[in-house]
């Protein structure tokens, strides 16, 4: 008998569980449009978000050196806390400058990995090797659009870049959600 009960309640599962993935990437795909139609306050409100987290990890680092058992390490805690606040401290102070600074750094990792990724692209090349080359290719270009573009890149990249990952995601939900919807009908 407990074996009956327990595959309706296996099949409710699934059902409920293809509709929350698709109402998670509906809202995952609202958001991204959201963040996509001003990707500039996007940009500040993210580099606002990431300083007042900063700090806060800054200010417990700080707090927690002082209970350490080991007196040894409380100066370096001290200095890492110091540095995680001073950090936050700037994002939430200047949010666009550090968004520019950000934006700079972003663009040169950009550029870093899309030139290991064609280099590695060529070393395996029978594993999909073209689909790794068009992505280094991807990379570097888009860095070079950002450096050519700063220091205004630094107004809308990580704002674009959060929109359109939330959009994506999003989508990947959605059709996630179908997939499982379509897996648990019967035959």
């Amino acid at each position: 008998m407990a074996h009956t009960d327990a595959a309706p309640h296996a099949a409710d599962t699934r059902h409920a569980s293809w509709w929350q993935s698709t109402l998670l990437g509906i809202v995952l795909i609202v958001a991204g449009l959201l963040v996509l139609r001003d990707a500039v306050a996007a940009t500040v409100v993210s580099a606002i978000v990431v300083g007042l987290a900063l700090l806060c990890a800054g200010f417990a680092e700080i707090v927690q050196a002082f209970g350490t058992p080991h007196w040894s390490g409380v100066l370096w805690r001290l200095l890492v806390g110091a540095l995680y606040a001073i950090g936050g401290g700037v994002l939430v102070a200047d949010p666009l400058a550090a968004s520019a600074i950000l934006t700079l750094a972003f663009a040169a990792a950009l550029v870093a990995s899309g030139v290991v990724r064609v280099f590695l692209a060529v070393k395996h090349w029978e594993r999909l090797g073209w689909l790794l080359l068009l992505s280094g290719i991807v990379g570097i270009v888009g860095g070079l659009v950002i450096f050519l573009k700063w220091p205004l890149s630094g107004l809308w990249v990580f704002g674009l870049a959060v929109g359109a990952d939330l959009l994506l995601h999003g989508v990947w939900w959605v059709l996630s959600g179908w997939t499982a919807r379509e897996e648990a009908r019967p035959a």
